[in-house]
């Protein structure tokens, strides 16, 4: 028996290291190597940390080109973050040299040509993330091993500036702002001009993201400077319409910013702010304070991508031509607003403790404070019309989530996926809700037993969690992120999430303006997992009836 053993683990160790691998691969910088990962018998992959894709950029330039360098470059660790402030705010870390990339290349018995690739932008509201290293303790959730190897397809991690260094702008071609966009646009030209030494298609790109990545994928697929250098595109719960995605009043937060740091606020701020240290710029980004009903967290947000006349030319609804070519899949976690309605109203998140409708009340109140008393009306009897005379705690909370995901994701999304059809020529549009109960609800856990999939969720799905961490996962989870990264690498490879290398378990319906149909995504799909009009009562509500009402006064929104 042990020579069987000894035999069986030769043969695999032999069959292992027969898998391909690209060695050292020629960039326009330079050479890299990066480290060969064996993972079963004539499998592995090439996983290259931290190639730069760009120069230190100056602050509040755009990026320019990388100088090279000699001899070759081990690609074996990640990078610094992009500069930007610590959890509790009180000091920043990162680098300002922050501008590279990771890449997942799987190999089989023979070295990888012509895959599609995908490119990943982190989330962290414009303001944090990060996808190089871990996120969390020792987890590092961006890993595109799982992607890469059940995919059959390139996985590309990027860095990109945030916070004040990343999107401070005075709303003119003084300061004009979307630094961080810029990064992301030279991240995808490089890739453009180089995944093919790494085995890629450079005809074959799809840039994907989650939060303020699912939204700067959006702005990505608008602006005019991208054309040609990528074909599809996926968002999750994030696009240039969330209220937290874009700032109509940037000025005012940059007045801020400088008075912060002591600057002057006339003509002479902009000089005066580039002179600045880029720590103590980065630190004198607005703090994000307690939330509460009147004052929802989502406000804290205030640091995000503008019209500047140059990659954004226009107001984004207005941009939608510029995507007319590229495939989209977007979609939202049925409970995205979760995470934020539970600290705004601290009630919510105690199983023991009743929320008040008066609390609720504040929390909608603050959403349509531009309408007034007659907006939060409208949409109080909107969202308590079905409660009957006495609702119970559960129906109570589960509105106060709805109000919050709708408000904050939802509806924004539907925008989206409205104006995409709308402006489509060949670009194709598909729809998703992923409706997955919590992992961290039910008896014994912080959530009440009716959490579903709250913000943030799906990336542990989409990343292969359950199969690399297996103890922290039941089968039902391992299901899950099978047929999301069928879906996501299928639409990657061909432009339809059906049709691929991989098999799906329900047809996901295309997406068209006769009936806005999406697919309900979770553990246990069938046949009935599409729909269609996805809340379109509360589309409505937001899109159309409360936008018709009087102002009740200017605001200056952020």
């Amino acid at each position: 028996m042990e020579k069987v053993k000894i035999l069986l683990a030769v043969v695999l160790s032999l069959g292992m290291a027969s898998a391909a691998s690209l060695g050292v691969v020629q960039t326009e910088g330079g050479s890299v190597q990066g480290r060969n990962i064996p993972l079963r018998l004539f499998r592995s992959v090439d996983v290259f940390k931290g190639i730069p894709f760009a120069a230190q950029p100056g602050t509040f330039e755009k990026p320019k080109p990388h100088p090279g360098w000699d001899g070759v470059l081990k690609a074996t660790k990640f990078a610094q973050r992009c500069l930007q402030m610590s959890m509790f705010q009180t000091s920043s870390f990162g680098s300002e040299d922050c501008l590279h990339l990771n890449i997942w290349v799987p190999q089989g018995r023979q070295v990888s040509s012509n895959l599609p690739v995908m490119i990943w932008f982190y989330g962290g509201g414009f303001m944090v993330g990060g996808s190089m290293g871990a996120n969390f303790l020792n987890n590092y959730l961006y890993s595109g091993q799982e992607i890469a190897d059940k995919g059959d397809v390139i996985v590309v991690s990027v860095g990109y500036r945030v916070g004040t260094l990343g999107f401070l702008s005075t709303g003119d071609s003084n300061l004009p702002g979307n630094y961080g966009l810029w990064d992301q646009h030279a991240a995808i030209a490089w890739v453009h001009r180089n995944i093919r030494s790494f085995g890629g298609d450079p005809s074959n790109v799809t840039i994907f993201g989650e939060s303020a990545g699912g939204a700067s994928v959006n702005f990505q697929m608008l602006s005019p400077h991208n054309k040609g250098l990528f074909n599809r595109a996926i968002s999750q719960s994030g696009v240039a319409f969330c209220p937290w995605a874009f700032s109509r009043n940037p000025r005012k937060i940059a007045v801020k910013v400088a008075v912060k740091v002591g600057c002057p606020t006339d003509d002479r701020m902009v000089d005066c702010l580039k002179s600045t240290d880029a720590a103590t710029l980065c630190m004198a980004s607005p703090l994000v304070r307690p939330s509460s009903p009147d004052h929802p967290g989502v406000e804290n947000l205030s640091l995000s991508p503008v019209v500047d006349g140059d990659f954004l030319p226009d107001l984004p609804s207005n941009l939608f031509q510029n995507a007319a070519d590229i495939d989209y899949l977007i979609g939202v976690n049925n409970m995205d607003g979760h995470l934020f309605t539970s600290k705004d109203i601290p009630s919510f998140g105690d199983k023991n403790q009743d929320t008040p409708v008066e609390d609720l009340r504040r929390l909608l109140a603050a959403y349509t404070k531009e309408k007034g008393q007659a907006g939060l009306e409208v949409a109080f009897t909107e969202y308590s019309s079905n409660w009957g005379s006495e609702p119970s705690q559960e129906t109570i909370k589960r509105t106060v989530v709805d109000i919050g995901t709708d408000y904050i994701f939802l509806v924004p999304i539907q925008t989206a996926i409205h104006l995409h059809t709308a402006n489509a020529r060949s670009g194709r549009t598909f729809s998703y809700l992923l409706s997955e109960p919590s992992l961290m609800a039910g008896p014994g856990k912080p959530y009440h037993d009716w959490t579903g999939t709250d913000h943030a969720d799906d990336l542990q799905y989409v990343f292969g969690k359950p199969f690399t961490t297996p103890s922290a996962y039941g089968d039902r989870h391992r299901d899950l992120s099978g047929y999301m990264i069928s879906y996501w690498t299928n639409f990657a490879k061909t432009g339809n999430p059906n049709k691929g290398n991989l098999v799906v378990p329900v047809i996901w319906p295309e997406c068209t303006s006769n009936g806005y149909q999406f697919l309900d995504i979770n553990a246990k799909m069938n046949e009935t997992s599409t729909g269609q009009e996805m809340r379109s009562r509360f589309v409505r509500l937001w899109n159309s009836t409360l936008p018709a009402l009087p102002s009740h006064h200017d605001t200056d929104a952020l």
